[in-house]
């Protein structure tokens, strides 16, 4: 790994880290010899992970830390940042990665919005307000990367709060990576990761074996590891059935939307459908 946070040693904070795309991450992470925190809601799959985690630690159980926590709630948050502080000194890496769906409609199931703005939202906004300022204050490289989707960038129908929420962290990300750039001697990157389909516990309650559309979480952990070597902000992911120039030709239909004038969410309009489609293949 070539991106100067990610060294044999330093400290990365996984959450969301139980399952999916954190635990990949994580896993990677501790077999390249850095000491691995994970943290999640669900402590019976957080102490499981964190045992497969310690077999594939270049150092063992010496390296792994599992912290429960509820990123919804900051004081949580600002436990695991001490408890990590604690343990192991530093924070080289930190991936604010936990996320759920469920939330619904712009008029419907106001809870559901709460809980999904809670966790995926201000998950993130909890993890940034908690770790950044120490991470400047290290004076060493670090990285933080911030769990998106595609789904913040194209909005397709179906879980308008989700989207939202993801939209929201594509935004902050954006912001963060602007003001870290703007501060004399920072040696922190940020990263924007924007998985494509994968075979995530998400998906699992629906559909009990991996689709061959789907990428397996390791896959987009090696992605993202290595868009970090790159110095990638926005990590965007392919999957088996959405190619890099799809994705590519998506996104520029959805900016036209706004710049053309077009109707909100114009790729799911029968009026232009086929300019849609036309467009995505290259035929305009």
């Amino acid at each position: 790994m070539s991106h100067p946070a990610l060294r044999p040693g330093r400290t990365a904070v996984v959450t969301g880290g139980a399952s999916g795309i954190g635990r990949a991450v994580a896993e990677r992470l501790a077999t390249a010899g850095l000491n691995v925190c994970i943290a999640d809601a669900d402590e019976a799959t957080l102490a499981e992970a964190a045992d497969a985690l310690a077999e594939k630690a270049a150092k063992g159980s010496d390296a792994v830390l599992a912290i429960p926590t509820d990123v919804s709630r900051y004081a949580a948050v600002e436990a695991l940042r001490d408890a990590v502080l604690d343990r192991f000194g530093e924070v080289a890496l930190l991936m604010n990665n936990a996320g759920i769906g469920g939330g619904g409609k712009p008029w419907e199931n106001l809870a559901g919005w709460r809980r999904v703005l809670d966790i995926n939202l201000f998950g993130v906004v909890h993890g940034l307000q908690a770790f950044t300022a120490g991470m400047i204050e290290q004076g060493r490289p670090c990285a933080i990367v911030n769990t998106g989707s595609k789904q913040g960038i194209t909005n397709p129908p179906g879980d308008a709060c989700y989207n939202a929420s993801k939209a929201a962290i594509k935004s902050l990300t954006e912001s963060l990576d602007r003001e870290l750039r703007e501060i004399e001697g920072c040696q922190i990157s940020a990263h924007l990761l924007v998985p494509g389909f994968t075979y995530t516990g998400m998906i699992r309650r629906f559909v009990k074996e991996k689709p061959e559309g789907a990428w397996w979480p390791e896959q987009v952990a090696d992605f993202l590891l290595e868009a970090m070597e790159r110095g990638d902000f926005y990590i965007l992911c392919p999957d088996n059935e959405v190619t890099a120039e799809m994705d590519r030709r998506r996104i520029e239909w959805a900016a036209g939307d706004l710049v053309e004038n077009r109707p909100a969410l114009s790729r799911w309009h029968p009026d232009h459908r086929a300019a849609f489609e036309a467009f995505v293949k290259g035929d305009s």
